[in-house]
């Protein structure tokens, strides 16, 4: 295939522990959920291949432990996204609170990059919808999309890994808006893709020192 057909598009997912991240990228990539939880150690991807049009899109989305040590992931991490995924679990309100912080910290991240990071893509996903049947949920839809109007109007998806539902359909608006950015610095994603896959089993490496990843 001609290689101006294809794209390799890095997203980053972040939010606290426990709200449903490994689950959404596995039931994304791998149309499956797990009822045991476990705490994803250190930096993990997964990806997937998609068509968007005329373009093979390979999605390389990117995981981290979700505690609360922003600064612990290092620049490394960021660098090279195309577009960042929050997610917070809608029965919980501190998952939602600390989305200004999670927001803030990947926007300071972006702040070194040469491409502006006021236009920096964001998604959110208020994951865990299927909890009780809704009757758990603290979080109103209403409350999200406010917080999304007052950070540039970011799209917004109710999600549940655990049905699947929406699922596909918010990873494809990640898709799409990724690869409408990367339109933008094609020339400075050309140059970096080298260097970047370079640095993956490096990453990969020191993660299964620590004693590997739990998917």
């Amino acid at each position: 295939m001609d290689m101006s057909r294809r794209a390799l598009l890095k997203v980053i997912v972040l939010g606290d522990i426990g709200v449903g991240k490994t689950s959404l990228m596995n039931q994304y990539v791998y149309k499956k959920f797990s009822q045991q939880y476990k705490s994803t150690i250190g930096a993990d991807f997964v990806t997937k291949e998609l068509q968007i049009d005329d373009k093979l899109v390979t999605l390389q989305i990117w995981d981290t432990a979700g505690q609360e040590r922003f600064q612990s992931l290092g620049s490394a991490f960021y660098r090279g996204a195309d577009c960042c995924v929050l997610v917070y679990d809608v029965n919980i309100q501190k998952s939602f609170e600390t989305l200004n912080n999670w927001h803030e910290e990947f926007v300071k991240q972006q702040a070194a990059d040469p491409a502006d990071p006021g236009a920096f893509p964001f998604i959110l996903f208020g994951n865990k919808i299927d909890v009780d049947g809704g009757s758990s949920r603290v979080v109103s839809e209403k409350k999200a999309r406010e917080w999304c109007a007052s950070r540039g109007d970011i799209p917004y998806f109710e999600t549940s890994a655990k049905e699947g539902y929406n699922v596909h359909e918010a990873f494809l608006c990640v898709a799409k808006m990724a690869l409408e950015g990367e339109h933008e610095h094609e020339q400075e994603h050309e140059q970096e893709h080298d260097i970047y896959f370079q640095g993956i089993s490096e990453t990969v490496s020191e993660v299964e020192q620590r004693g590997g990843c739990a998917c």
